[in-house]
């Protein structure tokens, strides 16, 4: 397997879901960026490359941010979710990415 096939499959697979909720849409409309779940190991370069390659467009900035689980709680028994990381791409004027497919 050459070298470029698995950097290509790293950078593919940093991506797991984009983020669709009302925050995600205000940040879009208001700010040009988007919000994708992404891997916990994954870093910035990936994430760039990842929605480049993925979505066609050119990428500006990445911002990730490690979300703590939530601890919940029936009856007495405590349990927490799992801990996750979340991007915030922006890009560049005049691009979007559009998750409906019209």
């Amino acid at each position: 397997m050459s070298e470029i096939t698995i950097k290509n499959s790293q950078t593919l697979n940093a991506i797991v879901a984009p983020q669709i909720t009302e925050k995600a849409t205000y940040v879009a409309d208001k700010f040009n960026q988007v919000a994708f779940k992404v891997r916990k190991s994954a870093t910035k370069d990936q994430v760039k490359e990842a929605v480049e390659l993925m979505f066609k467009v050119e990428v500006t900035a990445v911002n990730l941010l490690n979300m703590k689980g939530k601890t919940k709680r029936r009856g007495n028994n405590f349990g927490k979710r799992a801990d996750w990381k979340k991007a915030y791409v922006s890009l560049k004027p005049g691009q979007e990415i559009n998750f409906v497919g019209d």
